[in-house]
């Protein structure tokens, strides 16, 4: 029997995957810690779907811990596929004494679900969310997998690379199958509370105006959650151990998706500037020619559709 182990399913896109998984009939089993990032309430509203369908189990526990559990809820004879998504988020906090919460949560429960894979054996295979983080900022764009040297530009880049390496390690020294795909500038209903258009889209309702760090004139790779999904899905059935951008091919700047978002909400949108913060990097542009030749994978939702989906999961 195939099941599906997915970890951070009560998370943004974690969710939205669990939700996609059990509507096509599969059996899942989800671990979410619930940390209070934000509002855990959030968390449990992503979840209660899933949790009224008896073809999903939740386990909230720490994956930095020992997860013999789990073979408590997943038997031997299982055809195991592993989304790995669980993560402690976010550029701007990942500075100083909250460094460490993000190597225990990002490199150090890695480590421990990949021995963890790797011991029970019969991995169909192993999916870690990686990011667009862990490039930085390269002189050329777009971002190529075989061509642009990873240099994070952030203490949370740098742990989604090790982590993404770590995934390479155990495919290449134990066989262990494995795809890494690297997620560019997400957005979507069940969005974050602390991302950007989860913010804007809360101020404008509210009359307020949108904080923007620097100039508006930095350019992002606007990706829908969907897309993101589909790709994860997708991967299933990549074993190479390949790292691949998921990037949604809405590259604009910030300012002009503040434009794309005030003609949706049909509303005026005022904008208050402030110093960029230590992290930001000045551009992200997803080359995704690997992801389709790999996959057949290609982004299929326009920034203009994606943000109105946002605003009407906000508004309701």
């Amino acid at each position: 029997m195939k099941k599906y182990l997915v970890t951070g399913c009560a998370g943004f896109i974690g969710s939205t995957l669990t939700d996609r998984l059990l509507a096509e009939g599969n059996s899942v089993v989800g671990i979410d810690i619930f940390r209070d990032y934000y509002d855990v309430n959030i968390k449990n509203r992503n979840i209660s779907a899933a949790l009224g369908n008896p073809a999903f189990t939740l386990i909230e526990k720490d994956l930095s811990s020992d997860l013999s559990f789990l073979n408590d809820f997943i038997t031997q004879s299982d055809q195991l596929v592993v989304y790995h998504l669980a993560a402690q988020a976010g550029v701007r906090k990942s500075w100083g004494s909250d460094f460490r919460i993000y190597t225990r949560d990002n490199i150090d429960a890695t480590q421990n679900l990949l021995e963890w894979a790797h011991s029970r054996g019969g991995i169909k295979n192993f999916v870690y969310a990686s990011s667009s983080s862990i490039y930085g900022v390269p002189a050329v764009l777009p971002m190529k997998e075989d061509q642009t040297v990873p240099i994070p530009h952030s203490p949370y880049g740098v742990t989604k690379l090790a982590a993404e390496n770590l995934v390479r390690l155990y495919t290449a020294n134990m066989g262990l199958p494995s795809a890494s795909l690297r997620f560019f500038t997400v957005y979507g209903p069940r969005q974050r509370p602390d991302m950007a258009f989860n913010l804007f889209i809360r101020a404008a309702f509210e009359g307020k105006p949108i904080g923007v760090f620097g100039n508006g004139g930095q350019t992002r790779d606007f990706t829908f959650v969907d897309d993101i999904v589909n790709g994860l899905m997708l991967a299933e059935n990549s074993t190479k151990g390949l790292a691949m951008n998921l990037g949604g091919g809405n590259r604009v700047t910030l300012l002009h998706s503040i434009e794309t978002l005030a003609k949706v909400m049909s509303r005026d949108i005022r904008i208050d500037f402030s110093e960029s913060k230590l992290g930001d990097v000045p551009d992200t542009w997803a080359s995704t020619e690997l992801a389709f030749t790999e996959m057949g994978w290609k982004p299929s939702v326009s920034l203009e559709e994606g943000l109105l989906q946002e605003v009407n999961w906000l508004q309701s």
